[in-house]
């Protein structure tokens, strides 16, 4: 327990690293991931993402925010384990109601302050923030003035992530018939990032599924050079765990052909089993997140 005793909570759509969940203590509210014939999951505990991603060749599984009783535990646990206040930071506003619904929980609370952050992203770039306000409190920043450090750090991070088929986007109403058709007949692979309001947008459009990662690449280092030092992380699902390593070495490379400094160690994080629901089995994200 951190020196304040505030308690950090995300939900797993924030794709938070496991190191820092088990160094920091964060508590996590699993979403709820659901098939036609009543299998229903709690992601990351129920069902891991590989194990999804073996039951997904036929259906598509709809996720769900976690329910208004599991928040509510995971915040009266916390008090029970002697923390006097919370920061909980979630998934995008604009791609679920689990900011919504952790807001009204909380609004029910007494004795207990809790102040709830919208990341404005998805996946790491997300779970960069939980990161952040994990090492602010550590650092001693009292919890008034956390909430615009944190939304502030939300503004500056950014998601992008590109899948190998477009066919679990599509799926899902993610990406458009138009753009679904365009990939599948010409091969064009979107590469997708979370807009101000934290909404799925397409960043950028290339040829096959090598140069969308070049292209992640590319727009990490736009995005970054509107800084002097930056944090970085990576993402991918565990049928792309064998790029981790080349995708880290290239976005050092570019940040150092930039002159922007890199901050700490590059996080590094597997997808979860709600995020795959959604983008499918083959998943590579970048996340970047302007420090200064």
């Amino acid at each position: 327990m951190n020196a304040q005793k505030i308690a950090i909570l995300t939900d797993t759509g924030t794709n938070t690293p496991t190191e820092a969940i088990e160094r920091y203590d964060i508590r996590v509210a699993p979403l709820r991931i659901s098939f036609s014939d009543g299998r229903s999951y709690d992601s990351g505990t129920g069902i891991t993402a590989a194990q999804l991603a073996r039951q997904m060749a036929d259906e598509t599984p709809k996720t769900s925010l976690p329910s208004p009783e599991v928040i509510l535990q995971l915040l009266e646990q916390a008090q029970a384990d002697g923390y006097e206040a919370a920061v909980f930071v979630t998934i995008s506003s604009g791609l679920s109601a689990t900011c919504q619904s952790v807001g009204l929980v909380v609004s029910q609370m007494r004795g207990f302050p809790v102040i709830v952050i919208d990341s404005r992203s998805i996946g790491v770039a997300a779970g960069m923030v939980v990161v952040a306000a994990a090492e602010l409190v550590e650092q001693g920043v009292p919890l008034r003035r956390l909430r615009r450090r944190l939304d502030s750090l939300a503004g500056t991070t950014r998601v992008f992530f590109s899948t190998a088929t477009l066919e679990y986007l599509h799926r899902g109403g993610r990406i458009s018939e138009a753009t679904y058709r365009l990939g599948t007949v010409l091969d064009v692979k979107p590469v997708i990032t979370c807009n101000e309001a934290g909404h799925l947008v397409v960043a950028r459009k290339v040829r096959g599924w090598e140069r969308s990662r070049s292209a992640e690449i590319s727009l990490a280092r736009e995005h970054a050079r509107r800084f002097s030092r930056v944090r970085l992380a990576i993402c991918c699902s565990d049928a792309q765990a064998d790029v981790f390593d080349e995708l880290e070495e290239q976005l050092l490379a570019a940040m150092a052909e930039e002159g922007v400094e890199v901050e700490g160690e590059v996080l590094h994080s597997d997808a979860s089993a709600c995020l795959i629901a959604h983008a499918g089995p083959d998943l590579v994200g970048i996340a970047v997140q302007g420090v200064a």
